[in-house]
């Protein structure tokens, strides 16, 4: 399973993996972590990322960047319009309203929504991902803003799933900077102890966000947050690109906003200036040459004079800190640092507010980069039943509150505010209706203002199939309410509960409850709101979210300051399993003592309750249906198709396209001699053909083709390059050929001069030797006068394959009868030591009574013999082996 954290901004994405017991931010194919937000189609195929980025000028009207701005929102939205002058592509209304970009692709003109753009790069990410990774991705949690809406994170939930991507969690950006900054330390105060207080400040391309976050050991939560979602970097770059339009067009009599490609260019090097003014204070200079009607401009800026353009922008960054202080109740006494995230925080007037507003210099304990993608990393290794992660507790909060109303009887509306503002999420919480037919809920924001949206409507939802109850009255409907693990509210599940009177042989209980009756308001009952209270063992009507429990390693002072993320063993990678309590009635029909059946009894009935389980149909806004979403993957499925057969195409015309360049510079250098002038002219007339017909009538050829026009090159080529192979590699054979013949010419000649080494060998693997040695010389001298004889262009006489063969073949037969190992001699086993008495006869058979075994009778008598001197029942005692000595 894969653990795979994206960060996607406005202008950059990072990609983090959790492997090797770490977080790792990867690289791209152009071995850099930061792979661009662009998108750009052609007439052949798309380009994502970094080769996207460098057709930004020259195809910028099929180029798409800053597309993550428009996701979930509809064509009429104010901020779509707004953005919509700063962008070089066309803006279009698609489907139902949508956000639709017009472009050329494949010689059509195409119109894809924000969100089938969006999948396009995280198509782009998941390779990247898998390439790094060497298997398959499909799981990955997802970073997005914290200001986003609904809408806006499930149009992140549809693209991602388009792009065959399983989100496991959407995760705000702030919550992952504080996650990959908490879960390495390990000085965090006890759960009892007064928590640490951190803010989290991060400026990035698009918008500002900030939020207070309180740790303790093993946990963190979210106090408040507060943005600005349009004011970042791009709005710094668009102020210094006025002061140089608006002077150019002084000095140069031209107006940059009036061409598009002239715009993005400048656009470019103001941000280039931008980024050089955070590091230097004295003046800097921007030259671009051939900006529009072919002038040259140039121009120059200061820090001072930057700050003083931006101070309109530096003044609504104050009201958002402030905010977050306020919303937390923390004051600044009670903060422990400011962290920084996000590539505007290094503007140095940025930091300056940040200062003035909390009292304390910003602190870059973070990486301001890399930081959000490492904590997606770290919260999908949580989620994941196969790793293993240091406990660590997130509790996130709401951006908004969201407001429920509803139909009350006569007609008359209702609401109230569900999840307030700040609220922890995930959150579920429970809502009694009583109801006589099938009513609706609507779903809202409860500030409008805060949102920025033209209609605060999350969506409706309608529970359908209530029926009145048997007597005519209004049935009790439970509906569970949810802020789920990706910051979307919605009605989890709604259930009608039924009242079913089971008949039971026994008395009733004194402690039976009696079913209260509620107030009727106008013959209807009202709704009940469970609350959250489940201190006296009373089930809790407002539940607070229940996570997975992942298996995990507690942290202690001797491990090393980074969290331990590994792979449990087999046994453990089923996660944790879910245990359903379950109440089981007793059994009327079991065996009751003797004096109980004896005794009469009462029949009476029990109240029992039963949940039916409603349906619910809902209608979200700028939601996409389950058939748009399978055509857009389909589609997508088919470009990525496209583009591979694309890619295959173009590495065949590239193939055929290196083979002309090499081949040609080769016939004129190393291959000049193995060629004829003839054969060399005719091969470059041909090469120089096969050029012009790639970039001209086969520059748009099919891959077979380009196959087909290599192959047919390579059959005049590869006999050069065949003949300058040979003639390079030759000598080394020959030579080794020569010292195997010259080995065998030393043998035989020791042989005949009768050299005891070699005197085991018969006559006959002589002869065998000898004949092969005879016939390989031959061949040798034959072949090195023949080849001698020939020109180089010429084929040669003998291939190195067939003097390898030879070598081979002489060793073969030879190798085995040279090195054949000399027999051991046979040696007799030395006699039996015995003793002889006066009359020279042996004493032991005189002395030795026939009763006695062969082994007895062996027995030497005398033990003062040396202990070399053995017997033959103790083999190899004493006995030395010869030792074979090569004398070669």
């Amino acid at each position: 399973m894969s653990v795979v954290g994206f960060d996607v901004g406005n202008l950059s994405c990072f990609i983090a993996l959790a492997r090797q017991g770490g977080i790792e931010t990867v690289a791209n194919e152009y071995s850099d972590r930061n792979t661009p937000c662009v998108v750009s189609l052609t007439d052949k195929e798309r380009a994502i990322g970094s080769a996207a980025k460098s057709q930004m000028i020259s195809n910028y009207k099929n180029t798409i960047l800053g597309f993550k701005r428009f996701m979930g929102r509809s064509f009429d939205d104010p901020l779509v319009q707004s953005e919509k002058q700063w962008m070089p592509y066309e803006i279009v209304p698609a489907e139902n309203n949508r956000v639709g970009v017009k472009v050329m692709y494949m010689g059509t003109e195409k119109v894809f929504t924000v969100e089938q753009i969006m999948s396009m790069l995280f198509t782009k990410l998941k390779t990247i991902a898998e390439t790094n990774l060497k298997k398959p991705v499909q799981d990955c949690v997802i970073s997005v803003p914290t200001y986003y809406t609904d809408a806006e994170r499930r149009a992140i939930l549809n693209s991602a799933a388009i792009s065959g991507l399983n989100t496991l969690r959407l995760f705000n950006d702030t919550t992952a900077s504080a996650l990959a900054y908490g879960i390495y330390k390990q000085d965090l105060p006890a759960p009892e102890e007064k928590p640490r207080n951190v803010i989290f400040v991060d400026m990035g391309h698009s918008a500002l966000q900030t939020a207070a976050v309180s740790f303790n050991k093993g946990k963190l939560k979210v106090l408040a947050t507060a943005f600005d979602s349009t004011l970042g970097g791009q709005n710094f770059d668009r102020i210094i690109l006025d002061h140089f339009a608006a002077e150019f067009k002084e000095k140069y009599k031209f107006d940059v906003k009036t061409n598009k490609r002239a715009g993005i260019r400048l656009l470019t090097e103001c941000e280039k200036l931008k980024k050089q003014m955070s590091a230097n204070s004295s003046e800097l200079r921007i030259n671009i040459e051939c900006l529009m009607n072919d002038k040259d401009v140039t121009g120059k800026l200061k820090r001072e004079q930057f700050e003083e353009m931006s101070a309109s922008l530096l003044a609504r960054v104050e009201p958002t800190l402030q905010k977050v202080l306020v919303d937390s109740g923390l004051k600044k006494d009670d903060i422990y640092a400011i962290e920084v995230v996000g590539g505007s925080t290094r503007i140095p007037a940025v930091k300056s507010v940040i200062q003035k507003v909390f009292g304390r210099e910003p602190s870059t304990t973070l990486n301001i980069d890399e930081a959000v993608s490492r904590g997606c990393a770290l919260q999908c290794a949580m989620l994941s039943p196969t790793f293993k992660v240091r406990d660590f507790n997130v509790q996130d909060s709401c951006p908004y509150a969201v407001l429920l109303r509803w139909s009350a009887p006569m007609e008359e509306e209702s609401d109230t505010e569900i999840f307030p503002l700040h609220h922890a999420a995930p959150f579920s919480k429970m809502l009694t209706f009583y109801r006589k037919e099938p009513f609706s809920l609507e779903a809202r924001y409860s500030n409008p203002n805060l949102i920025g949206y033209p209609d605060p409507k999350i969506g409706a939802f309608k529970i359908k199939n209530v029926v009145p109850t048997p007597e005519g009255g209004s049935a009790k409907v439970k509906v569970k309410l949810r802020v789920n693990i990706h910051g979307i509210f919605t009605v989890t599940n709604a259930s009608l509960v039924e009242k079913v009177e089971v008949p039971v042989e026994a008395p009733v209980s004194k402690k039976e409850q009696k079913t209260e009756e509620k107030p009727k308001v106008n013959g209807e009952e009202p709704m009940e709101t469970d609350t959250a209270n489940s201190q006296n063992g009373e089930e809790s009507k407002c539940e607070a979210d229940s996570e997975p429990k992942m298996e995990t390693e507690q942290s202690d002072a001797n491990k090393e300051d980074t969290p331990i993320v590994e792979e449990p063993p087999a046994q453990e990678q089923n996660g944790a399993e879910e245990k359903t309590e379950t109440k089981m009635e007793a059994d009327d029909s079991a065996e009751k003592p003797a004096e109980d059946k004896a005794k009469p009894v009462e029949k009476k009935t029990k109240t029992k309750v039963k949940l039916i389980d409603l349906p619910v149909e809902q209608s979200l806004v700028m939601q996409y249906n389950v058939n748009e979403l399978n055509l857009m993957m389909e589609k997508e499925n088919e470009l990525i198709m496209n583009d591979k057969l694309e890619r295959e195409k173009s590495d065949s015309r590239n193939a055929v396209e290196e083979y002309v360049y090499d081949m040609r510079s080769k016939l004129c250098e190393i291959l000049s001699d193995y060629v004829s002038e003839d054969d060399r002219n005719s091969f470059t007339l041909v090469l120089e053909n096969t050029e012009n017909w790639l970039y001209e009538d086969g520059e748009n050829e099919t891959k077979s083709v380009y196959v087909k026009k290599l192959e047919d090159l390579k059959k005049t080529g590869d006999p050069i390059v065949r003949r300058y192979v040979e003639t390079t590699h030759r000598p080394a054979a020959f030579d080794q050929l020569g010292k195997s013949l010259m080995h065998v010419t030393k043998f035989l000649q020791l042989w005949n001069e009768k050299d005891e080494k070699y005197d085991h060998i018969s006559e006959e693997d002589i002869t065998k030797v000898g004949k092969i040695h005879q016939e390989t010389s031959d061949w040798f001298n034959t072949k090195m006068q023949q080849q001698s004889q020939l020109p180089k262009h010429q084929d040669p006489a003998v291939t190195l394959a067939d003097i390898q063969s030879k070598t081979k073949e002489l060793s073969k037969v030879c190798d085995p009868i040279i090195n054949k190992k000399k027999p051991k001699p046979k040696e007799d086993p030395p006699p039996v030591p015995s003793e002889k008495n006066g009359n020279g006869k042996d004493a032991n058979k005189d002395s030795q009574p026939d009763s006695k075994t062969p082994d007895a009778a062996a027995q030497p008598e005398n033990n003062d013999k040396p202990a070399d001197e053995t017997t033959a029942e103790q083999p190899g005692a004493g006995v030395k082996e010869d030792m074979d000595v090569d004398l070669d």
